[in-house]
């Protein structure tokens, strides 16, 4: 099953990315099972941003209220990795817990999908999801 997304998101994704080439960015996701609909950008709170990254909990926790309110619906989140690829890393899998959540990834120009929790793929933690990238995906 394929993943949409806006060619406006991806495009806001990468611009983000490229704007903090020696740190890693990050964000959360909203939609749906077929459509990335929304991007938040948070602050990178992790100790190290040059190679991990922690969402700010403040962006977090205000989503999250949101949700409970009726908002938008929380997929999964977004990360860089400005010097590696668009591909979880060994360090990704350590740290998803193994909870089935949407990643995106970016490196350069490269935007890809994954699905956390699934214990045959990659570094035993991440199964990849087909992103298409879409004009006319509607945008919340």
């Amino acid at each position: 099953m394929a993943l949409r997304i806006s060619r406006a998101l991806h495009t806001q994704i990468l611009r983000q990315a490229a704007e903090s080439p020696g740190r890693e960015v990050c964000g959360l996701l909203t939609g749906d099972a077929e459509a990335i609909l929304g991007v938040l950008p948070a602050a990178n709170v992790a100790s190290d941003p040059a190679t991990r990254f922690e969402i700010d909990p403040v962006t977090l926790f205000a989503a999250i209220r949101a949700e409970r309110e009726g908002g938008p619906t929380i997929i999964g989140h977004y990360h860089s990795h400005p010097k590696g690829r668009a591909q979880p890393s060994p360090r990704d899998a350590a740290d998803s817990g193994g909870a089935p959540r949407l990643w995106l990834l970016v490196a350069g120009n490269d935007v890809t999908a994954w699905r956390s929790g699934a214990a045959q793929g990659l570094h035993g933690a991440f199964a990849p999801i087909e992103l298409v990238v879409e004009s006319g995906c509607k945008v919340a």
